[in-house]
């Protein structure tokens, strides 16, 4: 027995070094992977007019009597060859750009990639339609989002924005630079307000007799701190660092959307698509889908995505990461939509 419990004791050892050593040897293959990349990502594009055709010409056939079928697919035929003759009148172009942000908003690398390809190629009579998502977050990074679609502006191309669940804060920055922005009904716009918190474990620290030295150059290098002593002073300079990024907020929001009343829209509030309506914060209810459906029946219209290349080492982690987030939300039952 005791024979069995050592030799069970020296595999799981065994075991346990086997495992190290491929776990190391994982990661040094990873990261010489990672150096091998050459491209960092590429854009893919689908035009959608084509899926949309698609489906709807299916759904013709299936639901037409079995005498009109054969004319409708020779009609179908018929368009087909004249789409690859080229013999089609050009149409003026719609590009639709995803963007869906975070607090640090790090979808703005995709983004920036995006708007740059789609610049090289559009014309005065194209549109650009960004599908925009965000509860906001990070002023340098949602300023950057903003310059970027900016950029769409300065050449003369037509910005549409649209909102179908959120666009807060340094979301609504973004969407303010568009020439039009639309709104589902129930979608939460708006926002224009500035918050910054931090926790103190000063008393903690003392308490326990814990010392804490943070040494700086410049008097306001560090107003507050998360285990230093704040002081009267530093907190008020903090408000005034937090006053001044919302004083640029409601300036920003004031040139791009002239039509708002900046003092009633820049309390810190967020209102549903039909109250931002009334605000001008929008400038009429619609889904996107609706929207897209407008564009297909006038212009040829193309979905850009920039697809970041990813290692093994990358697609490892985000496949544990996913998995252990569904197995927490089946465990604790959480819901999986709320208002921030």
């Amino acid at each position: 027995m005791d024979f069995i419990a050592e030799y069970g004791l020296f595999l799981a050892k065994a075991l346990t070094v086997v495992f190290s050593v491929l776990l190391i040897m994982f990661f040094f293959f990873a990261a010489n992977q990672r150096l091998k990349v050459g491209e960092e990502g590429r854009i893919e594009v689908k035009k959608l007019n084509e899926s949309l055709d698609s489906l709807t010409d299916s759904l013709k056939t299936a639901i037409l009597p079995i005498s009109a079928q054969k004319k409708e697919q020779k009609r179908q035929k018929k368009e087909r060859k004249m789409k690859a003759k080229g013999t089609e009148e050009e149409k003026p172009k719609a590009f639709i750009i995803d963007f869906k942000g975070d607090v640090q908003a790090s979808a703005v690398t995709s983004l920036r990639e995006e708007i740059t390809a789609v610049l090289a190629v559009a014309e005065e009579s194209d549109e650009v339609l960004v599908r925009l998502e965000s509860p906001g977050g990070v002023v340098h990074g949602y300023g950057l989002a903003a310059s970027q679609l900016k950029r769409v502006r300065k050449k003369n191309i037509r910005l549409t924005v649209s909102v179908d669940k959120v666009a807060a804060s340094g979301g609504y920055m973004m969407a303010c630079i568009a020439d039009n922005i639309i709104s589902a009904p129930f979608a939460l716009l708006g926002s224009i307000g500035v918050v910054a918190q931090i926790p103190n474990f000063h008393r903690l620290l003392k308490k326990n007799e814990v010392d804490f030295e943070l040494v700086t150059a410049g008097e306001y290098k560090r107003t507050l701190t998360m285990f230093g002593e704040n002081t009267e002073k530093g907190r008020e300079k903090f408000s005034e660092e937090i006053e001044d990024i919302h004083v640029l907020f409601k300036d920003f929001v004031s040139e791009n959307r002239p039509s708002v009343s900046i003092e009633e829209v820049a309390t810190g509030e967020a209102w549903f698509g039909t109250r931002a309506l009334e605000r001008k914060l929008v400038d009429e209810l619609k889904t996107s889908d609706e929207y897209v459906l407008e564009l297909c029946a006038e212009r040829d219209v193309f979905q850009v995505q920039y697809i970041q290349n990813k290692n093994r080492l990358d697609r490892f982690f985000e496949r544990l990461t996913r998995i252990g987030k569904n197995s927490f939300d089946e465990v604790n039952n959480l819901p999986q939509n709320f208002i921030r």
